[in-house]
């Protein structure tokens, strides 16, 4: 079971985790990507290997060491003897390590994680690059599901090359 800040605040009681719903449009989930990650973390460790996440640092809101980045990517160690404080969130990744033998306090979106995987073998799973989401525009069709006012995607559009 994962220490209370790797289960991003999820209670227990009696073998259950309690959470309150999150309330969304209908047919609407949320992104599986952060429920993945602390399984496959769980599922690494269990197996007596190392977890490592593989970071995409391009993104806003990502803090890691700049002098171990390459190619605007890092891969973090993020097994308990290498980190203090994990916290594995819906959002949010973050926990204390040391780089150098340099203290520092890492923060990243979970959309940045590229993949999860065992140092050992390499088993594990890479996530799909996420893309901006696509600009919207007001539906006016009333009588459509969804009503008048509600948001829908905007049509793709072919061009012509010469």
């Amino acid at each position: 079971s994962f220490p209370a800040a790797v289960r991003g605040g999820r209670e227990q009681a009696g073998g259950r985790i309690l959470r309150a719903p999150i309330r969304l449009p209908e047919h609407t989930m949320t992104p599986n990507r952060p429920y993945l990650i602390r399984a496959l973390y769980e599922w690494i460790l269990d197996n007596g290997m190392t977890p490592h996440l593989l970071v995409d640092t391009s993104r806003p809101e990502t803090f890691v060491p700049v002098q171990f980045v390459r190619d605007g990517r890092i891969v973090l160690n993020i097994s308990p003897s290498a980190v203090r404080d994990l916290t594995l969130g819906n959002d949010r990744i973050a926990f204390s390590a040391r780089f150098g033998g340099t203290p520092m306090d890492v923060g990243l979106p979970v959309a940045a994680v590229l993949g999860l995987y065992a140092r050992e073998n390499g088993r594990g799973m890479l996530f799909p690059e996420e893309e901006p989401a696509a600009e919207t525009e007001e539906d006016p069709d009333p009588d459509r599901p969804g009503g008048a006012g509600t948001p829908r995607k905007e049509r793709p559009r072919l061009k012509v090359v010469k």
